[in-house]
């Protein structure tokens, strides 16, 4: 029998001018407490998110998406936010905030293995789907 697990989980946004509350999807972040899992997936369009907020300044977006899956990850390269428990640093990422980089609400679920959750997640969250008529369609 295959274990259920709970999962909780966040979308990772760029949010070119918050007070328009208008954001693109960049990934996402899960946390399985039973199997001490704490991951992100971030990745973004450049062409998307340069028409999406002109004159914004995508290395420093980049580099802020960057350090997620390393704060995530903990330890010594993530700085003191590395010091936290993984919940604690769930918590610290997905916690409320007015800046360029927001997420969601946390979200649940179950699966079975939580990397193949947050794979499917940052594929239906984040990636862009194929239209009828592209190349990968």
């Amino acid at each position: 029998m295959r274990t259920v697990l709970l999962y909780e989980y966040a979308i990772v946004r760029v949010v070119p001018r918050p007070e328009r509350e208008e954001f693109l999807n960049a990934g996402v972040i899960l946390a399985c407490a039973p199997r001490r899992f704490l991951e992100a997936r971030v990745r973004i369009d450049r062409s998307r998110l340069a028409a999406f907020g002109p004159g914004l300044d995508l290395e420093l977006v980049e580099a802020h998406l960057a350090a997620i899956p390393i704060l995530c990850a903990g330890g010594p390269a993530a700085g003191p936010i590395g010091r936290l428990s993984q919940r604690e640093r769930f918590h610290w990422l997905t916690a409320p905030r007015s800046a360029l980089i927001q997420t969601s609400v946390v979200h649940t679920g179950w699966c079975a293995d939580p990397v193949a959750a947050l794979d499917d997640l940052a594929r239906r969250m984040v990636d862009m789907p194929a239209t009828a008529g592209s190349p990968s369609a």
